[in-house]
Protein backbone atom coordinates (compact mmCIF):
# COMPACT_ATOMS: atom_id res chain seq x y z
CA UNK A 1 0.00 0.00 0.00
CA UNK A 2 2.82 2.39 0.99
CA UNK A 3 4.68 1.54 -2.25
CA UNK A 4 1.54 2.34 -4.28
CA UNK A 5 1.17 5.75 -2.62
CA UNK A 6 4.87 6.52 -3.31
CA UNK A 7 4.41 5.54 -6.98
CA UNK A 8 1.38 7.83 -7.32
CA UNK A 9 3.30 10.70 -5.71
CA UNK A 10 6.25 10.09 -8.06
CA UNK A 11 4.02 10.03 -11.16
CA UNK A 12 2.19 13.17 -10.00
CA UNK A 13 5.49 14.97 -9.41
CA UNK A 14 6.96 13.86 -12.74
CA UNK A 15 3.81 14.82 -14.68
CA UNK A 16 3.66 18.19 -12.93
CA UNK A 17 7.31 18.91 -13.78
CA UNK A 18 6.85 17.97 -17.47
CA UNK A 19 3.74 20.18 -17.78
CA UNK A 20 5.56 23.06 -16.05
CA UNK A 21 8.59 22.77 -18.37
CA UNK A 22 6.31 22.76 -21.44
CA UNK A 23 4.43 25.80 -20.09
CA UNK A 24 7.64 27.74 -19.39
CA UNK A 25 9.08 26.92 -22.84
CA UNK A 26 5.86 27.99 -24.59
CA UNK A 27 5.60 31.27 -22.67
CA UNK A 28 9.31 32.14 -23.07
CA UNK A 29 9.39 31.35 -26.82
CA UNK A 30 6.19 33.32 -27.47
CA UNK A 31 7.45 36.21 -25.38
CA UNK A 32 10.82 36.23 -27.17
CA UNK A 33 9.12 36.29 -30.59
CA UNK A 34 6.91 39.25 -29.67
CA UNK A 35 9.76 40.99 -27.87
CA UNK A 36 11.47 41.24 -31.27
CA UNK A 37 8.31 42.82 -32.69
CA UNK A 38 8.03 45.18 -29.71
CA UNK A 39 11.66 46.27 -30.19
CA UNK A 40 11.16 46.93 -33.90
CA UNK A 41 7.97 48.90 -33.17
CA UNK A 42 9.53 51.01 -30.40
CA UNK A 43 12.73 51.69 -32.36
CA UNK A 44 10.56 52.64 -35.33
CA UNK A 45 8.67 55.18 -33.23
CA UNK A 46 11.95 56.59 -31.84
CA UNK A 47 13.15 57.04 -35.44
CA UNK A 48 9.84 58.62 -36.61
CA UNK A 49 8.60 55.61 -38.62
CA UNK A 50 5.93 52.95 -38.06
CA UNK A 51 7.96 49.73 -37.85
CA UNK A 52 6.50 46.38 -39.09
CA UNK A 53 2.77 46.81 -39.82
CA UNK A 54 2.05 44.77 -42.98
CA UNK A 55 1.82 41.13 -41.84
CA UNK A 56 -1.48 40.57 -40.03
CA UNK A 57 -3.40 43.18 -38.02
CA UNK A 58 -0.96 45.79 -36.63
CA UNK A 59 1.91 43.57 -37.83
CA UNK A 60 1.17 40.94 -35.15
CA UNK A 61 2.05 38.03 -37.47
CA UNK A 62 5.48 39.47 -38.34
CA UNK A 63 7.34 37.11 -35.89
CA UNK A 64 5.70 34.13 -37.65
CA UNK A 65 6.78 35.45 -41.06
CA UNK A 66 10.33 36.01 -39.79
CA UNK A 67 10.47 32.45 -38.42
CA UNK A 68 9.30 30.93 -41.72
CA UNK A 69 11.84 33.05 -43.64
CA UNK A 70 14.73 31.92 -41.44
CA UNK A 71 13.64 28.25 -41.65
CA UNK A 72 13.64 28.36 -45.45
CA UNK A 73 17.04 30.10 -45.81
CA UNK A 74 20.06 28.02 -46.80
CA UNK A 75 22.30 27.00 -43.92
CA UNK A 76 25.86 27.80 -45.08
CA UNK A 77 29.16 26.57 -43.61
CA UNK A 78 32.20 28.58 -44.82
CA UNK A 79 35.28 26.93 -46.30
CA UNK A 80 37.94 26.18 -43.71
CA UNK A 81 35.50 26.35 -40.78
CA UNK A 82 35.66 23.82 -37.93
CA UNK A 83 32.39 22.25 -39.05
CA UNK A 84 31.23 20.43 -35.88
CA UNK A 85 31.98 23.32 -33.51
CA UNK A 86 30.58 25.83 -36.01
CA UNK A 87 27.28 23.92 -36.10
CA UNK A 88 26.77 23.39 -32.34
CA UNK A 89 27.94 26.80 -31.02
CA UNK A 90 24.60 28.65 -31.59
CA UNK A 91 22.62 25.86 -29.89
CA UNK A 92 24.99 25.98 -26.91
CA UNK A 93 24.24 29.65 -26.35
CA UNK A 94 20.44 29.26 -26.64
CA UNK A 95 20.26 26.06 -24.55
CA UNK A 96 22.17 27.52 -21.60
CA UNK A 97 19.81 30.49 -21.51
CA UNK A 98 16.70 28.29 -21.51
CA UNK A 99 18.00 26.16 -18.61
CA UNK A 100 18.19 29.27 -16.42
CA UNK A 101 14.37 29.52 -16.35
CA UNK A 102 14.16 26.19 -14.49
CA UNK A 103 15.19 27.95 -11.27
CA UNK A 104 12.90 31.00 -11.50
CA UNK A 105 9.99 30.80 -8.97
CA UNK A 106 6.83 31.61 -10.96
CA UNK A 107 4.44 32.05 -8.01
CA UNK A 108 3.49 30.72 -4.59
CA UNK A 109 2.85 27.05 -3.81
CA UNK A 110 -0.13 25.44 -5.59
CA UNK A 111 -2.29 22.49 -4.47
CA UNK A 112 -3.07 19.59 -6.86
CA UNK A 113 -5.12 16.56 -5.65
CA UNK A 114 -4.34 17.44 -2.05
CA UNK A 115 -0.59 17.78 -2.71
CA UNK A 116 1.13 21.15 -2.20
CA UNK A 117 3.70 21.72 -4.96
CA UNK A 118 6.14 24.63 -5.53
CA UNK A 119 5.47 26.74 -8.66
CA UNK A 120 9.03 26.32 -9.92
CA UNK A 121 10.61 23.65 -12.13
CA UNK A 122 13.58 23.09 -9.79
CA UNK A 123 14.10 24.58 -6.32
CA UNK A 124 17.81 23.94 -5.76
CA UNK A 125 19.45 25.07 -2.52
CA UNK A 126 22.29 26.47 -4.67
CA UNK A 127 20.13 27.86 -7.48
CA UNK A 128 21.95 31.20 -7.50
CA UNK A 129 25.32 29.49 -8.01
CA UNK A 130 23.88 27.42 -10.87
CA UNK A 131 22.57 30.58 -12.56
CA UNK A 132 26.05 32.16 -12.35
CA UNK A 133 27.65 28.94 -13.68
CA UNK A 134 25.23 28.86 -16.64
CA UNK A 135 26.06 32.49 -17.36
CA UNK A 136 29.76 31.55 -17.51
CA UNK A 137 29.09 28.62 -19.87
CA UNK A 138 27.29 31.00 -22.25
CA UNK A 139 30.69 32.53 -23.06
CA UNK A 140 31.65 29.34 -24.91
CA UNK A 141 28.89 29.76 -27.51
CA UNK A 142 30.29 33.17 -28.49
CA UNK A 143 33.97 32.22 -28.31
CA UNK A 144 33.66 28.91 -30.17
CA UNK A 145 31.24 30.27 -32.79
CA UNK A 146 33.62 33.10 -33.68
CA UNK A 147 36.76 30.93 -33.62
CA UNK A 148 35.25 28.10 -35.70
CA UNK A 149 34.07 30.47 -38.47
CA UNK A 150 37.56 30.92 -39.98
CA UNK A 151 36.92 34.64 -40.34
CA UNK A 152 39.06 37.47 -38.90
CA UNK A 153 36.05 39.63 -38.05
CA UNK A 154 34.34 36.71 -36.31
CA UNK A 155 37.49 35.84 -34.34
CA UNK A 156 37.99 39.44 -33.22
CA UNK A 157 34.32 39.62 -32.16
CA UNK A 158 34.68 36.35 -30.25
CA UNK A 159 37.80 37.58 -28.42
CA UNK A 160 36.02 40.81 -27.50
CA UNK A 161 32.93 38.91 -26.39
CA UNK A 162 34.85 36.44 -24.22
CA UNK A 163 36.91 39.19 -22.53
CA UNK A 164 33.83 41.34 -21.95
CA UNK A 165 31.63 38.57 -20.56
CA UNK A 166 34.35 37.14 -18.28
CA UNK A 167 35.26 40.61 -16.96
CA UNK A 168 31.70 41.66 -16.16
CA UNK A 169 31.00 38.27 -14.55
CA UNK A 170 32.98 39.49 -11.52
CA UNK A 171 30.98 42.65 -10.63
CA UNK A 172 27.75 40.80 -11.47
CA UNK A 173 28.58 38.06 -8.96
CA UNK A 174 29.85 40.52 -6.33
CA UNK A 175 26.65 42.58 -6.61
CA UNK A 176 24.66 39.53 -5.47
CA UNK A 177 26.71 38.92 -2.30
CA UNK A 178 24.68 41.50 -0.25
CA UNK A 179 21.48 39.77 -1.46
CA UNK A 180 22.80 36.46 -0.10
CA UNK A 181 23.76 38.18 3.17
CA UNK A 182 20.25 39.64 3.56
CA UNK A 183 18.33 36.47 2.62
CA UNK A 184 20.73 33.96 4.20
CA UNK A 185 20.23 31.53 1.32
CA UNK A 186 21.38 30.65 -2.21
CA UNK A 187 17.91 29.36 -3.17
CA UNK A 188 15.94 31.67 -5.46
CA UNK A 189 12.68 30.64 -3.73
CA UNK A 190 14.12 31.62 -0.32
CA UNK A 191 15.39 34.94 -1.75
CA UNK A 192 11.87 35.79 -2.97
CA UNK A 193 10.35 34.73 0.37
CA UNK A 194 12.89 36.95 2.21
CA UNK A 195 11.38 39.94 0.37
CA UNK A 196 7.88 39.39 1.84
CA UNK A 197 8.12 42.68 3.80
CA UNK A 198 10.01 44.84 1.28
CA UNK A 199 11.86 44.33 -2.05
CA UNK A 200 15.65 44.35 -1.75
CA UNK A 201 15.98 47.21 -4.26
CA UNK A 202 14.92 49.58 -1.42
CA UNK A 203 17.91 48.62 0.76
CA UNK A 204 20.37 47.65 -2.01
CA UNK A 205 19.97 50.28 -4.79
CA UNK A 206 23.73 50.26 -5.52
CA UNK A 207 23.76 46.46 -5.88
CA UNK A 208 20.81 46.75 -8.27
CA UNK A 209 22.59 49.33 -10.45
CA UNK A 210 25.81 47.26 -10.57
CA UNK A 211 23.87 44.07 -11.35
CA UNK A 212 21.83 45.74 -14.10
CA UNK A 213 24.84 47.32 -15.83
CA UNK A 214 26.89 44.10 -15.58
CA UNK A 215 24.03 42.00 -16.93
CA UNK A 216 23.56 44.50 -19.77
CA UNK A 217 27.23 44.02 -20.67
CA UNK A 218 26.82 40.23 -20.42
CA UNK A 219 23.91 40.41 -22.86
CA UNK A 220 26.12 42.29 -25.38
CA UNK A 221 23.48 44.94 -26.03
CA UNK A 222 24.10 48.64 -26.77
CA UNK A 223 26.07 50.40 -25.32
CA UNK A 224 28.10 47.19 -24.75
CA UNK A 225 27.68 45.53 -28.17
CA UNK A 226 31.38 45.56 -29.09
CA UNK A 227 31.45 41.81 -29.95
CA UNK A 228 29.09 42.64 -32.87
CA UNK A 229 29.89 46.31 -33.65
CA UNK A 230 28.40 46.35 -37.16
CA UNK A 231 30.42 49.32 -38.43
CA UNK A 232 33.73 47.73 -37.31
CA UNK A 233 33.25 43.95 -37.48
CA UNK A 234 30.19 43.52 -39.76
CA UNK A 235 28.35 41.31 -37.23
CA UNK A 236 31.29 40.08 -35.14
CA UNK A 237 31.17 36.51 -33.88
CA UNK A 238 28.08 35.55 -35.95
CA UNK A 239 29.14 37.15 -39.26
CA UNK A 240 29.28 33.78 -41.07
CA UNK A 241 26.01 32.38 -39.71
CA UNK A 242 22.77 32.21 -41.72
CA UNK A 243 19.33 30.62 -41.59
CA UNK A 244 18.24 28.86 -38.39
CA UNK A 245 21.71 28.94 -36.83
CA UNK A 246 21.72 32.74 -37.03
CA UNK A 247 18.17 32.60 -35.59
CA UNK A 248 19.48 30.55 -32.63
CA UNK A 249 21.98 33.32 -31.77
CA UNK A 250 19.14 35.82 -32.18
CA UNK A 251 16.80 33.69 -30.03
CA UNK A 252 19.46 33.30 -27.35
CA UNK A 253 19.89 37.09 -27.15
CA UNK A 254 16.18 37.80 -26.67
CA UNK A 255 15.59 34.89 -24.28
CA UNK A 256 18.59 36.21 -22.32
CA UNK A 257 16.86 39.62 -22.08
CA UNK A 258 13.79 37.91 -20.58
CA UNK A 259 15.96 35.87 -18.19
CA UNK A 260 17.72 39.06 -17.13
CA UNK A 261 14.31 40.59 -16.36
CA UNK A 262 13.35 37.51 -14.34
CA UNK A 263 16.59 37.64 -12.32
CA UNK A 264 16.14 41.35 -11.58
CA UNK A 265 12.58 40.57 -10.43
CA UNK A 266 13.74 37.70 -8.20
CA UNK A 267 16.79 39.39 -6.66
CA UNK A 268 15.57 42.97 -6.26
CA UNK A 269 11.83 43.40 -6.94
CA UNK A 270 10.29 40.71 -4.75
CA UNK A 271 9.76 38.13 -7.51
CA UNK A 272 6.12 37.16 -7.94
CA UNK A 273 5.01 39.00 -4.79
CA UNK A 274 2.59 41.91 -5.08
CA UNK A 275 -0.90 43.06 -4.04
CA UNK A 276 -4.26 42.18 -5.68
CA UNK A 277 -3.00 40.53 -8.89
CA UNK A 278 -1.96 36.83 -9.12
CA UNK A 279 1.75 36.09 -8.58
CA UNK A 280 2.55 35.11 -12.22
CA UNK A 281 0.99 38.38 -13.44
CA UNK A 282 3.17 40.40 -11.08
CA UNK A 283 6.23 38.42 -12.20
CA UNK A 284 5.41 39.10 -15.87
CA UNK A 285 5.01 42.85 -15.23
CA UNK A 286 8.34 43.03 -13.39
CA UNK A 287 10.12 40.94 -16.04
CA UNK A 288 8.97 43.23 -18.86
CA UNK A 289 10.46 46.32 -17.21
CA UNK A 290 14.01 45.20 -18.05
CA UNK A 291 13.58 44.32 -21.78
CA UNK A 292 11.81 47.66 -22.35
CA UNK A 293 14.70 49.47 -20.61
CA UNK A 294 17.17 47.55 -22.84
CA UNK A 295 15.26 48.59 -25.98
CA UNK A 296 15.25 52.18 -24.79
CA UNK A 297 19.03 52.14 -24.20
CA UNK A 298 19.54 50.69 -27.71
CA UNK A 299 17.59 53.58 -29.20
CA UNK A 300 19.29 56.33 -27.21
CA UNK A 301 22.85 55.53 -26.08
CA UNK A 302 26.07 55.40 -28.17
CA UNK A 303 28.49 52.46 -28.08
CA UNK A 304 31.42 52.47 -25.59
CA UNK A 305 35.00 52.26 -26.82
CA UNK A 306 36.68 49.01 -25.82
CA UNK A 307 39.12 50.67 -23.39
CA UNK A 308 36.22 52.56 -21.78
CA UNK A 309 34.33 49.28 -21.42
CA UNK A 310 37.17 47.60 -19.53
CA UNK A 311 38.08 50.63 -17.40
CA UNK A 312 34.45 51.01 -16.33
CA UNK A 313 34.35 47.38 -15.22
CA UNK A 314 37.65 47.14 -13.31
CA UNK A 315 38.00 50.73 -12.02
CA UNK A 316 34.36 51.56 -11.19
CA UNK A 317 32.01 48.57 -10.88
CA UNK A 318 34.32 46.10 -9.08
CA UNK A 319 35.50 48.60 -6.37
CA UNK A 320 31.92 49.81 -5.84
CA UNK A 321 30.67 46.24 -5.47
CA UNK A 322 33.38 45.46 -2.89
CA UNK A 323 32.59 48.63 -0.91
CA UNK A 324 28.90 47.70 -0.95
CA UNK A 325 29.66 44.24 0.46
CA UNK A 326 31.73 45.70 3.31
CA UNK A 327 29.11 48.38 4.08
CA UNK A 328 26.28 45.80 4.10
CA UNK A 329 28.29 43.57 6.45
CA UNK A 330 28.93 46.46 8.86
CA UNK A 331 25.23 47.39 8.89
CA UNK A 332 24.13 43.79 9.49
CA UNK A 333 26.63 43.38 12.37
CA UNK A 334 25.52 46.69 13.87
CA UNK A 335 21.89 45.56 13.72
CA UNK A 336 22.80 42.23 15.29
CA UNK A 337 21.46 40.21 12.31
Amino acid sequence: METTIMSVDFLLGAGYTIVLIALVLFVVLTLAAYLVLLERKLLGRMQLRYGPNRVGPFGLLQPLADGVKLLLKEDLVPDGAERFIFLIAPAMMALVTFIGFAFIPLGGDITIFGHTLPFVVSNLDVGLLVILALSSIGVYGVALGGWASNNKFSLLGAVRGAAQMISYELPLSLSLVPIIMLSGSLSLVDIVNAQASYPFILVQPLAFIIFFISALAESKRIPFDLPEAENELQAGFHTEYSGMRFALFFLGEYVNMILLGALVAVFFLGGWRGPLLPGPVWLFIKIMIVPILLIWTRGTLPRFRYDQLMHFCWKVLVPLALVNIVFTGIVLVAMGS
